[in-house]
C-alpha cells in the first residue's frame, strides 16, 4: 500500500514560483514512477511531469518544459515539482500519483492510465 501526501500549494502572483512536495509512504515497486497531474473543474486531467525514481529519468508536458522541474530526495521519500514563471492558466488542483512504471503520454507528460495511488490534491492559484 502506498500513500501520497502533497504539500506546498498556495497563491502566487504571475511570474512567481511555488514548489510542491509529494511525500511517499510505503515506497516500493508500486511507486517506481511518480507523476504530477493537474485538473480544473470541467477540464481534462493533464499530465505535468513524471520521474522514474530508481533511474532518475524525467519527462514533462511539452507545453511546460523549461518552467517546471521534477526532482526527488530519496532520503526524505519525497518528489518535488518546482514551478517557475507561473501564469494564471497554471491555476489548478495538482495531484501526485504513483505506479510501477512510467509511460509518456502524447503531450509529453505522463499518461495517467494505470496510476494506482493518488494523493488528495493541492490547490495552486496564480492571480493577477
Amino acid at each position: 500500500q502506498v500513500q501520497l501526501v502533497e504539500t506546498g500549494g498556495g497563491s502566487v502572483q504571475p511570474g512567481g514560483s511555488l514548489r510542491l512536495s509529494c511525500t511517499i509512504f510505503g515506497h516500493g515497486y508500486s511507486s517506481n514512477c511518480i507523476g504530477w497531474f493537474r485538473q480544473a473543474p470541467g477540464k481534462e486531467r493533464e499530465g505535468v511531469a513524471a520521474i522514474d525514481t530508481p533511474r532518475g529519468i524525467t519527462f514533462y508536458a511539452d507545453s511546460l518544459k523549461g518552467r517546471f522541474n521534477i526532482s526527488q530526495d530519496d532520503a526524505k521519500s519525497t518528489v518535488y515539482l518546482q514551478m517557475n514563471r507561473l501564469k494564471p492558466e497554471d491555476t489548478d488542483m495538482y495531484y501526485c500519483a504513483a505506479k510501477s512504471y512510467c509511460k509518456r503520454g502524447p503531450q509529453g507528460g505522463p499518461a495517467d492510465a494505470d496510476f494506482v495511488y493518488w494523493g488528495q490534491g493541492i490547490q495552486v492559484t496564480v492571480y493577477s
